[in-house]
């Protein structure tokens, strides 16, 4: 079944301009995009615009760098410390403060890995106005840019923006500080400082800002355009150019339909305080640690409709199997809180005997399962019921389907009733002496097993529009 198509969190009405894909980056993995122009474009002037959503917290995640051979002039355009920063290094040694032509970061952070965010950075070094030479927006507002300590350009400086020399999406220069997360629509012109307008627009009529068609601008020498839409070449430039980017350790599996207008529900790096996993793969990966049993959830939760994702049971350090996967209502508030611990959470636990779990309490239920098995999760909020399969196959022939009232239908609290009103996909290991590795799948990727009729995947049209 293809669930219906969505916006995402940043537009709530299913019109205009759609992209259909993302590239997701692990940065586990040294995922990046790569090219080597030819010959040199404009030095002083262009723009960046791209489309992001966060995965892992912390660190230096770049987005862009480039450095010339020869010479060690490098750029960089990067999250550090949760803000935007960009700079230029002058290629002398050692690296200190004194040898950047500029560093300017922004002084909002952006923290939330549920929402999409755009950025526009316009370079124009033969401004008269030293602040005017560098600008930043993000979701159409400009950003105000503080120095560094390392300076504002000056005035005619000559960058390493699209000159002949290896520029990466997704690291840096050398490949390293790799970004983790989604990129969309990644666009460069050369020779050109645009605003944010000719990338996005605000919502009519709710003042939110969506992508909009960039097809027809105008790249330059060394522009390009990535939209992802080709998976057998994930670095296509679709802008006329022919400026292909080489794919490094990205695969047709990393194209996701998780975009800028179609917003899907991932693991939130926010919950993971008292589970104190490590969060992986665009937050589809979860490994839980040998300290803290408790839950994780998921960015959405509902409080209405009819829902299905998956859950692989990926691997474990040793001993026996302590997977639990399920829903809550109920924030955790300690580390030794596992799924199905409060009344009102019900979790699906997959070692021998098997059983649910609630109000910390287990009742035989299914059969067992262990690595490498993938556990279906249908929950019914239009008759309180939820439903659990094991590689496609019902337990205890529930049948989300028909509404099956059976042992399989477990029956849960209307979501009024919760402490959260809302319930949340959530996973632990209940074994802090090993540790249990999971893949989530809300949909972004092709579902292993069919999905039940009626039943729709977690993102924010199927909430707008089934929720």
């Amino acid at each position: 079944m293809t669930a219906p198509l969505i916006l995402g969190t940043n537009s709530i009405k299913d019109e205009g301009y759609v992209v259909d894909n993302s590239l997701r980056f692990d940065d586990g993995s040294s995922d990046n995009l790569s090219i080597t122009p030819a010959s040199n474009g404009n030095a002083r002037t262009g723009t960046f615009s791209w489309w992001f959503k966060r995965g892992d917290t912390g660190a230096t995640k770049y987005f862009y760098g480039q450095t010339i051979s020869g010479s060690g002039v490098g750029v960089g355009i990067l999250l550090s410390s949760d803000e935007i920063y960009i700079f230029q290094y002058d290629g002398t040694s050692p690296f200190n403060p004194a040898n950047y032509d500029f560093g300017l970061t922004s002084q909002a952070v952006f923290r939330d890995h549920s929402a999409w965010y755009h950025v526009v950075i316009n370079i124009d070094t033969d401004n008269a106005t030293q602040a005017d030479r560098i600008k930043l927006w993000v979701n159409g507002v400009s950003q105000t840019l503080e120095d560094t300590g390392q300076g504002f350009p000056n005035q005619n400086l000559d960058t390493a923006f699209f000159q002949s020399a290896t520029a990466r999406i997704g690291s840096d220069a050398s490949g390293g500080n790799n970004f983790d997360g989604y990129i969309a629509e990644f666009v460069g012109i050369d020779g050109t400082a645009l605003d944010p307008t000719s990338f996005g627009e605000f919502d009519e009529d709710t003042n939110i800002w969506k992508p909009k068609d960039v097809s027809g601008l105008t790249f330059g020498t060394n522009g390009f355009y990535l939209d992802f839409e080709n998976s057998g070449s994930l670095g296509a430039d679709v802008s006329g150019n022919g400026n292909n980017f080489t794919a490094n350790n990205l695969t047709s599996i990393d194209q996701v339909t998780d975009s800028p207008t179609n917003n899907f529900a991932t693991m939130n790096p926010l919950d993971n305080y008292w589970s104190n996993g490590t969060l992986s793969n665009g937050n589809l990966t979860f490994l839980s640690d040998t300290t803290n049993l408790t839950y994780i959830t998921s960015t959405i939760g509902v409080n209405s409709g009819k829902w299905y994702w998956e859950v692989e049971f990926d691997a474990k350090s040793g001993g026996s199997d302590s997977p639990i996967i399920g829903i809550t209502s109920t924030q955790s508030t300690a580390g030794n809180q596992r799924v199905g611990n409060f009344p009102n959470d019900w979790g699906y636990s997959g070692y021998s005997p098997s059983a649910y779990v609630n109000n910390n309490t287990e009742t035989s239920y299914g059969s067992s399962y262990t690595t490498n098995d993938i556990i279906g999760v249908a929950l019914d909020l239009d008759n309180n019921k939820l439903y659990f399969s094991k590689n496609g196959t019902w337990q205890n022939s529930g049948d989300p389907t028909s509404g099956a009232t059976g042992t399989g239908a477990l029956s849960i609290t209307d979501p009024s009733s919760t402490p959260l009103g809302f319930y949340f996909p959530a996973i632990c290991y209940n074994n802090v002496s090993n540790t249990g590795t999971f893949n989530a799948n809300f949909g972004s990727s092709a579902f292993s097993y069919t999905v039940p009729s009626g039943y729709y995947a977690l993102n924010t049209k199927n909430l707008s529009e089934f929720g």
